[in-house]
């Protein structure tokens, strides 16, 4: 039996969970399919040859793109030369457009065809990029209910094939469950906080998070606050962040959603995090901190009412954004406080949450995403 070789492109944490599902359920229905390409640890685990990992990409604004710049650049030189060499039926690309949507067009130049998983947010900003996707793209498979409309309307094929985050997380329990699930004290309150999985966005969110905390800790005796760490993020950078503070976290390698199901309340940074805390019926505050310039930037090209997946999902603020110097650790502690002691707020928050839920539809985004491809293939 012949192999078939495809290419395989993510970055980020969230880029390769998706990627490395998706893999899984490809694998099942092309079983001569062999995967090469750029990912993290999942995909590697999911059979994926990484010829370079994800972290070598991975940036956030414009002030941290130049440094890196070269080996971004050599990144992607090295891809081109890798899929022109081994000639894959297809490439699967997976979010990170600034980079993967310069690597589709090399791609077809070759004559590869391109499949994109995780739209960019053209719905958000520089929407002129629907036309380079449509160019660049033989198929889009989207993961928000409103992206297939758009493609669809300029002649690209694209299906909404659900939410990836529907299949990752654990069953709806209690939070006591999960605390003992974490080796917790059952009857502390509970304060999780999701600094992200990226080192630059965790520098810039982390501290504010920790100094908020300090501020409303006294007014909730033995608390404990619990920190899922990413992958990709040291745990030396937050502990030094919180032992600053006088703070002693319990800091806990990934289980991010079993974090959440422990909590009370948890604040968010903005990103899949936010729709996986709302999907585990929790109540947040969404937050996120940019470098000065790409906030700049970003008032000027970014046109939409709001930052948080959940409240965009919904078309309604379900809950608080704190952005850039409104999440300072004054303004972030009395709005913790102020949703802390209003439990009807909680339950209101969580009732639009299943809003939420039904607009995502059901489990299976991988399976139907791999479906797609295996059908073009």
């Amino acid at each position: 039996m012949a192999l078939r070789q495809l290419m395989v492109v993510a970055g980020e944490a969230s880029g390769d969970s998706h990627a490395a599902s998706l893999v899984a359920e490809l694998a099942k229905r092309v079983p001569e399919a062999r995967f090469f390409g750029m990912g993290g640890p999942l995909l590697e685990a999911a059979g994926l040859e990484c010829v370079y990992a994800s972290h070598e990409v991975s940036v956030m604004g414009i002030s941290e793109v130049l440094p890196k710049l070269r080996r971004i650049l050599k990144v992607m030189n090295g891809l081109t030369q890798v899929a022109a060499r081994r000639r894959p039926e297809c490439a699967i690309l997976v979010d990170i457009p600034d980079f993967n949507l310069r690597l589709a067009r090399r791609l077809k130049r070759l004559g590869i065809k391109v499949v994109y998983f995780v739209s960019p947010m053209i719905w958000a900003w520089r929407k002129h990029r629907i036309h380079q996707i449509e160019e660049r793209g033989d198929l889009m498979l989207c993961i928000l209910p409103f992206e297939e409309t758009l493609y669809r309307r300029v002649g690209l094929r694209a299906r909404y094939v659900g939410n990836p985050v529907l299949d990752q997380l654990p069953p709806p329990a209690s939070a006591e469950e999960f605390r003992k699930r974490l080796g917790l004290p059952l009857d502390r309150p509970t304060l999780a906080l999701l600094p992200g999985s990226r080192s630059a966005e965790v520098r810039r969110i982390f501290p504010w998070m920790i100094e908020a905390t300090k501020r409303v800790a006294p007014q909730h005796p033995g608390l404990q606050v619990i920190v899922p760490v990413a992958p990709s993020i040291p745990r030396s950078e937050l502990v030094v962040a919180a032992e600053r503070a006088g703070l002693k976290p319990l800091f806990i390698d990934g289980r991010a959603p079993e974090v959440v199901g422990a909590s009370d309340i948890a604040v968010v940074a903005s990103g899949t995090a936010t729709l996986e805390v709302a999907l585990m019926n929790r109540p947040f505050i969404a937050v996120y901190r940019v470098s000065p310039i790409s906030y700049l930037v970003g008032r000027l090209l970014v046109r939409v009412p709001h930052v948080s997946l959940v409240n965009l999902i919904a078309e309604e603020r379900i809950v608080p954004e704190l952005l850039q110097g409104k999440m300072a650790p004054e303004k972030l502690a009395v709005a913790l406080e102020r949703l802390w002691s209003s439990p009807s707020d909680q339950q209101a928050m969580i009732r639009a949450f299943e809003r939420v839920r039904d607009r995502l539809g059901r489990p299976g985004a991988a399976a139907r995403a791999a479906e797609e491809i295996a059908s073009m293939l």
